[in-house]
């Protein structure tokens, strides 16, 4: 009688092939009882079909296996219920924000009208303004408002069109693009998603992103979006986009046409005074162990932070210097703590022993610990003034400077725009003897050119209007005089039109030697007429 032996390597194959096989069977299962549509169901089973037939060590099994996997875990029709209770939401968005009415507004427009029509489409917004602003937090808390899941796409420095869309599944190593990889995250069909510095988005020679977006961002093609990888549609109507961006500048014309754009302007020094105290001092005190009755930080101090500090339209670098503050009172308090605790043990020693006090506990002179100025051990709470403020962060960065520069005539205050916020410009005038030519200085652009070439042609044309005369009382400004017109910073490169307003001023001024308010800053195109444009 022969014995069968059977080899180990056969069982343990064998024993594989039947788990996958179960395994197999119960991809099938779920795909045929999820909520997915009928077209990707059909997709899914004739994949289920080819994985049968299809050899585990073959690399397409794997694929074709994560490929359904991802398919049964997408939120085909799973989604979270809002909240519509627009006084919590108000009171919520206040609570979190200060200032920005605009974006409440709008958001508390939506959950009114959301109310109203069950089946209202997403969306799409798009908060531009400078950095700092709380653009990406507001984002985070209208998610919180609603009662939706939160999910953040960084789009700066993306120049792949297939981190929209996804790669195709012919190729090695692909998966799904960043939209439906966020659906599989927070795993509903009805989200916030927020993209992020959106105007920073590249183009390479893998395709623009850019455009990729249009199908995403657009109410009447996104209930069809299909990712490469997927191949099959997916209906993102319900999912609220929120972009952000510093400027539209940099955002292209279609793009832009599908977004909603929201202006987000910079704070003003009364509301980054509230912020603080509502927020950034609260925060901060948390983050570094203390607590108000260690530390106190008044109206006045802030005030003297945010004018001499800080020169911004947001508030992240006055939260530094906040954290700042806090880093040297810690280190002031924790001092103040190991001196106490060591005078307790050496009044112990003393009381048993008879022993003097260790040299070690005696009061420490003032020193560069960060806090100088306070003293060792703090009385508490410490209160922070501006002496103690130029002893923490040394002497201030920013001056206000405007009155002692317009202390002669020729100079004048224009207001200039920058992605980081509104800047004031100076423009300095003077006049020599020459032979009437116009000079110009401070890395000026062709459209400042010529505004300053408009505003000297309007002053000289009406000059006995206004009385204006050259230094040999000719009417006629450019006889014998030669102008020179410089933009500090010299280094800054400046261009626009709106600074032709500030030029005329300044050249009148500088002619009729008469000083220029000291409070008043000025912008708006001039024509040849003399009217001066709307921005």
């Amino acid at each position: 009688m022969r014995r069968v032996t059977h080899v180990p390597g056969a069982l343990e194959e064998e024993e594989e092939e039947e788990e996958d096989s179960d395994d197999v069977v119960l991809l099938e299962r779920k795909v045929r009882t999820s909520s997915m549509p009928e077209p990707a169901r059909r997709v899914c089973l004739k994949e289920v079909k080819r994985l049968k037939k299809m050899p585990q060590s073959m690399p397409e099994y794997a694929l074709t296996r994560n490929y359904l996997e991802l398919m049964v875990e997408l939120p085909w029709n799973k989604s979270t219920t809002d909240r519509l209770d627009i006084r919590a939401a108000r009171v919520l968005l206040d609570n979190d924000h200060y200032a920005m009415e605009k974006l409440k507004k709008r958001v508390l427009e939506y959950l009114a009208v959301r109310q109203l029509k069950n089946n209202l489409k997403g969306p799409i917004l798009c908060f531009v303004g400078p950095p700092g602003v709380g653009k990406t937090s507001v984002g985070r808390s209208v998610a919180k408002t609603l009662g939706r899941e939160f999910h953040r796409i960084a789009l700066g420095g993306v120049c792949d069109q297939s981190d929209i869309r996804g790669h195709r599944r012919t190729y090695v190593g692909s998966m799904p693009g960043r939209i439906i990889n966020g659906l599989k995250t927070v795993g509903v069909n009805n989200p916030v998603f927020l993209l992020d510095e959106v105007d920073k988005l590249g183009k390479s020679l893998q395709g623009d992103p850019a455009a990729a977006l249009l199908e995403v961002l657009d109410p009447e093609q996104n209930h069809n979006f299909t990712d490469h990888y997927l191949n099959v549609a997916f209906d993102l109507s319900q999912v609220l986009f929120i972009a952000t961006a510093n400027t539209t500048a940099t955002i292209p014309a279609a793009l832009l046409d599908r977004m909603e754009v929201i202006q987000v302007p910079g704070y003003t020094q009364e509301e980054k005074i509230e912020i603080a105290h509502r927020h950034l001092i609260p925060k901060q005190l948390d983050q570094h162990g203390l607590t108000p009755q260690q530390l106190q930080i008044p109206p006045a101090t802030t005030l003297g932070i945010i004018t001499r500090y800080t020169r911004e339209a947001g508030v992240r670098s006055l939260d530094r210097k906040l954290g700042a503050i806090c880093r040297a009172v810690a280190v002031k308090v924790a001092e103040g703590q190991h001196r106490g605790a060591k005078l307790e043990r050496t009044d112990a020693l003393e009381a048993e022993g008879g022993r003097e006090r260790s040299e070690d506990v005696e009061p420490q002179p003032i020193g560069d610990s960060g806090a100088a100025g306070l003293a060792l051990p703090p009385e508490m709470p410490i209160l922070i003034d501006l002496h103690a403020l130029k002893d923490i962060l040394g002497p201030p960065m920013y001056e206000m400077e405007v009155s002692e520069r317009l202390s002669q005539p020729g100079v004048a205050i224009g207001l200039a725009w920058t992605p980081l916020g509104g800047e004031l410009m100076f423009v300095e005038a003077s006049r020599m003897d020459g032979e009437g030519q116009l000079t110009l200085t401070g890395q000026l652009g062709d459209v400042m050119k010529e505004s300053a070439h408009l505003a000297i042609s309007w002053l000289r044309s009406n000059a006995k209007k206004y009385h204006l005369t050259n230094a040999s009382g000719s009417f006629d400004l450019l006889d014998n005089t030669d102008i020179h017109l410089h933009f500090p910073a010299g280094a800054v490169t400046k261009d626009g039109p709106s600074a032709g307003v500030t030029i005329v001023t300044c050249l009148a001024s500088l002619f009729s030697g008469r000083l220029v308010r000291s409070d008043v800053a000025m912008t708006g195109e001039i024509t040849l007429r003399g009217l001066v444009l709307p921005l």
